[in-house]
């Protein structure tokens, strides 16, 4: 992608999301919807031209944009709900760069592409890639510390369904994750464990026995980012939802144990069911 075309948006990329679609600059929706800035928040992510953005993406990553296997992609976006549309694109682009003779050049140029987007669409590829988990886990590490909120999220979906697959391989592969200095990478290994998620699968393990997933919870009671603390309380409160005294005595042992900010935080949060329920 040419650094040039991408030199007059500069300014628009310390601007503040636009609180509703309609609002949303024309500038902006043309940035992205060319590749050539990311998104800033959700309602952005919704409104820019995913067919537009697609042609764009395979020029820049050296695929034939014109490419039949894409265009009849794009052409039935519309029957398909805006997350799904994300999955169908990158499965167009994941098969036409498997025909090509530098395969590992382009996945390298759309998993570090300009726009979100696009980086998202990688991270759907090593789904595709048919590797075994631990393989998995490295190849998605990249996008799992990623500087977008968008492209972590969908890192973390990406591998969910190998996860639930095989949950105590995931603990153990991801024990190192739960210990790692970058807080993306650590409240990953949280949230692609969650019994019951976003947009997502359910890990049937988990909520059966959430005490499986006891090492990597362990290893983050008391971390100290508020991004990694949030998702351990997540993870604790849809455990909640199947094993309430199991969550109850765990939050009890950790106030004992830990009695510090941090951990008191993720305890309040991960009992806001059991609240509810009256537990």
């Amino acid at each position: 992608m040419p650094a040039a075309a991408a030199g007059h948006l500069e300014h628009l990329k310390s601007r503040k999301g636009a609180f509703r679609i309609a609002l949303i600059a024309p500038e902006v929706l043309e940035g992205l919807s060319l590749g050539l800035i990311e998104t800033v928040n959700l309602n952005e992510f919704l409104a820019l031209d995913v067919a537009r953005l697609a042609t764009q993406v395979a020029h820049h990553i050296g695929l034939d944009p014109q490419a039949e296997r894409l265009l009849d992609t794009l052409a039935m976006l519309g029957a398909f709900k805006p997350m799904q549309r994300h999955g169908h694109v990158a499965r167009a682009l994941y098969d036409l760069a498997a025909l090509h003779a530098e395969r590992d050049a382009v996945a390298h140029r759309l998993a570090t592409h300009a726009s979100d987007v696009a980086r998202c669409w990688a991270t759907q590829w090593v789904m595709l890639s048919g590797l075994p988990l631990a393989r998995q886990l490295e190849a998605v590490r990249r996008f799992a510390a990623d500087p977008h909120f968008g492209v972590r999220e969908f890192a973390w979906m990406a591998v969910r369904d190998a996860v639930g697959a095989a949950p105590d391989e995931a603990v153990a592969l991801l024990q190192p994750w739960a210990l790692d200095a970058d807080p993306n990478i650590r409240r990953f290994a949280s949230e692609l464990t969650r019994p019951r998620g976003v947009w997502c699968a359910q890990i049937e393990a988990f909520k059966r026995e959430p005490w499986r997933a006891q090492p990597l919870l362990e290893a983050l009671r008391a971390d100290p980012s508020r991004y990694v603390q949030n998702s351990v309380a997540n993870w604790l409160n849809d455990a909640s939802k199947s094993q309430g005294p199991w969550v109850d005595e765990t939050c009890e042992r950790w106030l004992r144990e830990s009695d510090v900010p941090s951990t008191r935080y993720i305890v309040q949060r991960a009992r806001r069911t059991l609240r509810k329920s009256g537990a």
